[in-house]
């Protein structure tokens, strides 16, 4: 069910909306002034704002602003009874979607508030699709450091050139081969990812060159290797200098020849693959102990491109942080949480071993657990490198993860019966869940106030 929220200080405007909205199946709710209306927003996300322009105290405009800044896909339609060309455009420009007058007409009213709704579902369809296709693959940053990348990633991509990424865990190495693959002629083709890592020694050559039935223990069926999976696209061979000696071999010669045989096999089959590949490890120093063949080395590394770990572009990380905040309440359904100043500076000042990565993690606690809806330094910042959100400390309690998740779960329905005075009714509504089932979980969890209110 699709969620209105009508911010309008006109009581008899509120009910006929309410009324005649819940009757074509929309899910309303009201506020009678813009704070509280931007309070009901905070707690609870909506899928439209119906938004009066004259009000007392804090004005439509001023509120459309604010909601913009929370939320910039989500529509509002401003309403008011002293409509001016001159207000409607400026309310344009601030992002209103449509522009009503009072006392508005039933038919144009259901039009627009359809047309919104579904327009805003299909913005998100789109980057939800984006998202799929890409895999999120948005290199952000704005440092030196990062453009460097970014400069070198234009250049390379078009171009048919093998490429070695170096850098930390965590950096973004895969997103650089991602985006080599997007901007380059193959990018119609597909891109095949092999983490070589991830892969058992003795199954390594059977995953890239593939196998013929019954060529080992185990082989009941034929199987295509990622060589050949990736032609006429890219290959990318994820942490390269973990593969044996033994592939190492057959992948020079592949890169070589451009063929490959499948384990077992006798046949011969052509490939044309782009392979790139990436590595945390010091290659100069593997082939030193000759635990890499350096003839592949330099087959890989025409062109070396180093990705900089996250304390070499620091002034990026309210950027990513911002970034990461955004789409992790889009992906989980919370309302938009934003990155406080003193919380971005805290961020900047801390040691990231495990980089981006890292900083997602973190970041996605702290949207999950903090209740504000700006998130500041108090919450990042915490002795022994815990950090307490909503009366759960992360990092000084034991235990299992069933038992952390408890903990979550319990701190989450304490905080939204605190936010609802213990209306069970109200509570259950905001969790979407039975009023039967908050019961038990509040019995689950002994969640008592004292008196409990219906």
């Amino acid at each position: 069910m699709k969620s209105i929220l009508v911010i309008d200080d006109d009581k008899e405007i509120c009910s006929w909306l309410k009324k005649t909205l819940e009757y074509k199946k929309y899910k309303v709710r009201v506020a009678e002034d813009g704070m509280s209306g931007l309070a009901k927003l905070s707690e609870e996300a909506s899928d439209l704002v119906l938004l009066d322009i004259k009000m007392p105290g804090i004005d439509g405009l001023a509120v459309l602003h604010k909601i913009k800044e929370m939320n910039s896909d989500l529509p509002v339609v401003m309403i008011s009874a002293h409509g001016t060309i001159e207000t409607a455009v400026e309310a344009t420009k601030e992002g209103a979607f449509d522009f009503l007058q009072k006392p508005l007409d039933l038919d144009r009213l259901l039009i627009v508030t359809r047309n919104a709704i579904e327009r805003a579902s299909l913005v998100s369809e789109v980057r939800r699709m984006k998202e799929t296709v890409e895999g999120k693959d948005v290199i952000l940053g704005r440092s030196p450091a990062i453009r460097q990348v970014l400069n070198l990633i234009e250049r390379v991509a078009p171009t048919e050139s093998r490429v070695l990424i170096t850098g930390e865990n965590g950096s973004g190495k895969e997103l650089v081969a991602k985006a080599i693959h997007r901007l380059s002629r193959r990018s119609s083709g597909p891109l095949v990812e092999v983490n070589c890592a991830a892969i058992p020694n003795e199954l390594i050559e059977s995953e890239l060159f593939g196998h013929e039935k019954g060529s080992f223990t185990g082989a009941t069926n034929q199987r295509i290797g990622k060589f050949e999976l990736a032609d006429g696209g890219t290959l990318f061979l994820d942490e390269v200098g973990d593969m044996s000696l033994t592939a190492q071999a057959k992948v020079l010669r592949v890169i070589e020849e451009n063929v490959v045989e499948r384990v077992g096999g006798a046949k011969q089959i052509v490939v044309d693959v782009r392979v790139v590949a990436a590595t945390n490890k010091d290659l100069l120093e593997a082939i030193k102990q000759r635990t890499f063949r350096e003839d592949l080395y330099h087959r890989l590394n025409v062109i070396p491109l180093h990705v900089p770990p996250l304390r070499d572009r620091r002034e990026d990380i309210p950027l990513l942080a911002a970034a990461f905040a955004e789409e992790i309440c889009r992906r989980n359904g919370l309302p938009p949480k934003t990155i406080g100043e003193d919380a971005a500076r805290k961020l900047q000042e801390m040691e990231w071993s495990g980089n981006v990565r890292q900083l997602r993690n973190a970041v996605e606690r702290l949207v999950i657990m903090t209740t504000e809806r700006e998130i500041n330094a108090a919450a990042v910042e915490s002795p022994s490198g815990a950090y307490s959100a909503g009366g759960l400390v992360i990092g000084e309690q034991g235990g299992t993860f069933q038992e952390f998740k408890d903990r979550a779960e319990a701190a989450f329905i304490r905080h939204q019966l605190d936010l609802h005075n213990w209306n069970i009714s109200r509570t259950a509504e905001a969790l979407d869940i039975q009023r039967s089932h908050l019961y038990n979980k509040m019995k689950k969890f002994g969640l008592i106030r004292g008196e409990e209110e219906e």
